[in-house]
């Protein structure tokens, strides 16, 4: 039996991992910042579920979930970063606002979190950490770039952490979904208040009011918790793991056309290197 804390439980990839780490017997540590949606999880496994109000981008909040979690279960050996939102807008239509709160809530917040467990995983010289991304940010579309930078920058740090931390025995997971079938292209989604014309044909067709994807996605959210047990359970965890056939397609495609563009100006990229006089 393990102890998985994960954050943003109460819909989506969240609250099935949750559900499914549950009913494997393991213990979990299930948040949201409105508990009462996850009570039924407390009520269906009332021994190893404990259900924690979170607001990932409060300090205080964090420290006291981790707490109690140690308290309840004497150790956290997973945690999961799930807890995130989309935000769609031309880079010249985005908020300042709008985009530092993204930022805090799918960067900072993270490591705020691993920060908090790390301590005691280094202890133990055991655990795992996921960080949930997207391919989003490999696919970077017109409309996304300031969640595809969210989410680059995610895996950016998380790529340095898997190196600090891979000689403490502490395993890190970058996730990459393709489209799941979850809130997140729904309620979760949020878009910039102005929507300037030029765009209207590439980020604009990303907009809320046109984009039709919502409860269309292939990917479904039960087989992605079991694919990310898997991952975590497996003898040598992975360092990058691809959710959904979609992904797979999307990431082949971007791989290969960097790799003929990376060709196509070699001659170039190598002419710059410092020659004697």
């Amino acid at each position: 039996m393990t102890t998985w804390l994960i954050t943003g439980c109460s819909t989506g990839l969240g609250r099935a991992l949750a559900h499914a780490v549950l009913a494997r017997g393991h213990n979990a540590v299930v948040t949201a910042r409105d508990t009462s949606t996850i009570q039924d999880l407390t009520t269906e496994f009332p021994t190893t579920a404990l259900a924690v109000a979170l607001d990932v981008t409060e300090q205080s909040q964090v420290d006291a979930a981790v707490k109690l979690a140690e308290e309840r279960f004497g150790a956290l050996d997973v945690l999961v970063n799930n807890a995130g939102y989309g935000y769609r807008a031309a880079i010249e239509e985005g908020d300042d606002g709008d985009v530092r709160a993204l930022f805090d809530t799918n960067v900072f917040a993270p490591v705020a979190m691993i920060k908090a467990v790390l301590p005691g995983m280094r202890m133990r010289r055991s655990g795992a950490i996921v960080n949930i991304s997207s391919i989003g940010a490999r696919i970077c579309p017109p409309g996304s770039g300031y969640y595809s930078a969210s989410k680059a920058a995610l895996e950016g740090i998380s790529g340095s952490l898997h190196k600090e931390l891979k000689p403490l025995g502490i395993s890190v997971t970058v996730v990459e979904p393709g489209g799941f079938r979850t809130d997140f292209a729904g309620r979760s989604l949020t878009q910039s208040a102005e929507a300037i014309a030029d765009y209207a044909d590439t980020a604009g067709k990303r907009r809320k009011e046109h984009d039709t994807v919502h409860g269309t996605q292939q990917g479904d959210p039960d087989k992605a918790a079991a694919a990310i047990i898997t991952a975590v359970e497996a003898d040598e965890t992975p360092a990058f793991l691809l959710l959904g056939e979609d992904a797979a397609k999307a990431f082949d495609a971007v791989e290969e056309a960097q790799r003929a563009e990376v060709d196509r100006w070699r001659e170039l990229s190598v002419s710059t290197g410092y020659t004697e006089s």
